[in-house]
């Protein structure tokens, strides 16, 4: 670090947002569909143009979609600090309490989908007047500064965009370092001479508040999410399917055709003294004659009074290879972006148990490794959000695990089968499996320990009870005489 001083930071972070707009807005771009055109020859009429627009095939949502929707955080076990217990309900902590606060439930699902879609994505933690709240950052308007982007989960400064600037309005931004929140005010990304920093105030915490989610890091620091390595396959995709339109549209007929025979010219009445009196051949400009259209459809047929006349046709183009190609390009697709084949062709017949489990292995090894990058993000977001608290231990505690939800799909009597056989054949305590249950959410577990506690507090002051009562020996009963001696 050079210069650390506010305005130095925000020009620089001003400077990164410009350098990376223009790939950023390529990326969403192809996100919500507005691709590069297809090739086309200079002279293409209006036809070849709209055929271009109906070839754009979007594969972007599905390829952010599918790993984005398996990623949902539905708990919290705090290490140290607060909850002693691992088996504690996770509504006791600091940590889940700010994570209820912020509607996390449902918003956590744009920060992963931001960060798949351009690489990395930022969560702003800080206290409010309802208390300490985590918000969602998008990159195309956050850029972070880190003396190690590959290796630092901590950045030294952040600023995000929450006004863009206008021919005669300065843009606002909101900037952070280590200690202090600044006001920032800038007449465009490229003026570094129109930046303007007030003074700043203390955020509460003891590094910068903002958390990047990154999907992929390399060691230059250099993050890449989902979209962009697959545009020249989109782009691929969507020539291949404008090729198929343009075949499909001019040459997928049979073309009849005739030598031999002069076509019907036009014809034109001939008026004399206000009556018609007989017609003749229409002539162009240039005094030739007009051919007439021939409205040919397969209601028609063509015939000829001539012996020299000869009707013929031209095949059509088959179609075969284009759909073929279409398909090849889609297994590529697949493999690349380790998307299981029957999710974008929907060709799932046929297929075992075996195959199935076979083409989902490479996406559920590539959504592990965006719930460990994901979940270590998240957990320094705990940190923050304890230390907002004023909760010492938890903002210390570097031991405590998201919890993902998970959303293989199975039956709930596979699952019941399988996690009491770990109960009884390993000895696994049986309330240590309560969250493996599918569709467990946080709240029923929570409400399960509350019922195992009252139920052991019963049991508990049945036996004390038992204990307490003096045992009454049974006295045999004395029988009637009368009775005897009958």
């Amino acid at each position: 670090m050079a210069d650390t001083s506010p305005a130095s930071l925000a020009k620089e972070l001003l400077a990164i947002l410009d350098r990376d707009e223009h790939r950023l807005q390529r990326i969403d771009n192809y996100v919500h569909g507005k691709h590069d055109d297809p090739y086309m020859p200079p002279q293409a009429d209006d036809e070849y143009k709209m055929l271009a627009k109906r070839a754009v095939s979007n594969w972007m949502p599905l390829l952010i979609g599918t790993p984005a929707q398996a990623l949902y955080v539905d708990g919290f076990r705090p290490g140290e600090g607060d909850s002693e217990l691992p088996t504690a309900p996770a509504s006791t902590s600091v940590e889940w309490s700010h994570w209820q606060r912020s509607r996390l439930d449902a918003r956590q699902a744009a920060i992963y989908r931001g960060a798949l879609s351009y690489g990395h994505s930022f969560v702003l933690t800080e206290k409010t007047k309802r208390g300490v709240v985590s918000k969602g950052l998008s990159a195309k308007k956050t850029a972070a500064l880190y003396e190690d982007p590959a290796n630092d989960e901590t950045p030294y400064a952040a600023l995000t965009i929450t006004a863009w600037a206008k021919p005669d309005v300065p843009g606002k931004a909101r900037m952070w370092d280590g200690k202090r929140e600044y006001a920032v005010s800038f007449k465009s990304l490229t003026d570094p001479d129109g930046i303007r920093v007030a003074a700043g105030k203390a955020h509460g915490a003891s590094e910068c508040p903002v958390t990047r989610f990154a999907a992929s890091v390399d060691l230059e620091g250099r993050t890449v999410g989902v979209v962009e390595p697959m545009i020249p396959l989109q782009n691929r995709i969507n020539q291949t399917i404008f090729d198929l339109l343009v075949a499909q549209t001019y040459a997928s007929v049979k073309v009849r055709t005739v030598t031999g025979m002069a076509p019907p010219m036009q014809t034109e009445p001939v008026v004399e003294n206000g009556e018609i009196v007989g017609s003749t051949v229409k002539l162009d400009e240039q005094g030739n004659p007009v051919p007439a259209a021939v409205f040919h459809n397969a209601r028609r047929f063509l015939f000829a009074e001539d012996p020299d006349v000869k009707f013929g046709s031209l095949d059509e183009t088959p179609l075969g290879g284009f759909i073929d190609s279409i398909d090849m390009s889609i297994r590529h697709w697949a493999a690349i972006s380790q998307t299981p084949p029957h999710h974008m062709l929907g060709q799932i017949a046929n297929l075992s148990a075996e195959a199935l489990l076979a083409a989902e292995t490479a996406l559920a090894r590539k959504i592990a490794e965006f719930r460990s990058a994901f979940g270590e993000s998240w957990e320094r977001v705990f940190r923050l959000a304890a230390e907002l608290e004023g909760n010492a231990s938890s903002a210390d505690d570097f031991h405590g695990e998201v919890q993902w939800r998970d959303m293989e799909s199975r039956s709930l009597a596979q699952a019941a089968d399988a996690l009491g056989k770990l109960a009884d054949q390993l000895g696994i305590p049986k309330r240590g499996l309560w969250k493996r249950v599918p569709g467990v959410t946080q709240s029923e577990y929570e409400d399960w320990l509350d019922m195992a506690e009252d139920e052991d507090s019963v049991g508990q002051l049945a036996t004390a009870l038992t204990r307490a009562t003096p045992s009454v020996t049974s006295v045999p009963a004395t029988p009637d005489p009368e009775v005897v001696a009958a």
